[in-house]
């Protein structure tokens, strides 16, 4: 299970770490973030016949027996001091850190659950042509830590379904890991960006040298 300082590195190292040369499924890869947003396919988006119902979640998550969903799942990964868990999976008490915002949050009710790049994005970008089981599986990624984030109620409806040419977080100290984070989603599901998108993601890269992005491509 993913935790707090998991979240924190998993796509923001320092380019002192190795690059993985394997590309075999299932095998991290590891870029520099200016030649990770390189290797995005630039394209022009579309948002016909878009429901966010195309996407189902939030499911069982990725333990079907511990009787949370994926929503919970993920507050319970990355909550930095745990919170009690009672049955039906019910969250009490807990503290989580916002990255977005870097505002500390004690208890769950005011955070969401974000998907970094939101529903409507992925569909805008490639998603509207897969089948509806690899869109769940999208909506309810738990297989890499960039994919699925808390954040403050707040920070996630005001970036709703936005790219990074349109919405960043804002605290400045995010910048290089959202950046980065945005960046490992497309190429682990093999999204396209279009030519704002990118131009965003140059700049964000020009400002964060050292960061490294890292993916997993999705099963």
């Amino acid at each position: 299970m993913r935790t707090a300082a998991t979240l924190a590195l998993a796509a923001v190292l320092p380019l002192s770490a190795p690059a993985a040369a394997d590309t075999s499924a299932g095998a991290p890869t590891m870029l520099p973030i200016d030649a990770a947003v390189a290797a995005l396919q630039t394209a022009d988006e579309s948002r016909t016949g878009y429901s966010r119902t195309a996407f189902k979640h939030w499911t069982s998550g990725d333990n079907a027996s511990d009787g949370c969903n994926t929503r919970q799942e993920v507050l319970i990964a990355e909550a930095v001091t745990a919170p009690e868990v009672g049955p039906r999976c019910t969250i009490t008490g807990g503290i989580w850190l916002s990255y977005y915002d870097e505002v500390t949050v004690e208890g769950a009710r005011g955070l969401d659950i974000d998907h970094m790049v939101p529903l409507a994005e992925a569909w805008d970008s490639g998603a509207s042509a897969w089948t509806a089981a690899r869109r769940e599986a999208y909506a309810n990624d738990q297989g890499q830590p960039a994919s699925l984030v808390a954040v403050t109620a707040r920070t996630n409806r005001s970036k709703s379904d936005q790219d990074p040419a349109s919405w960043l977080p804002p605290a400045p100290g995010a910048l290089c890991r959202y950046g980065a984070e945005w960046t490992a989603t497309k190429l682990r599901w093999n999204l396209t960006i279009d030519a704002q998108e990118k131009t965003a993601l140059l700049d964000i890269a020009s400002s964060c040298d050292g960061t490294t992005v890292t993916y997993t491509p999705a099963p």
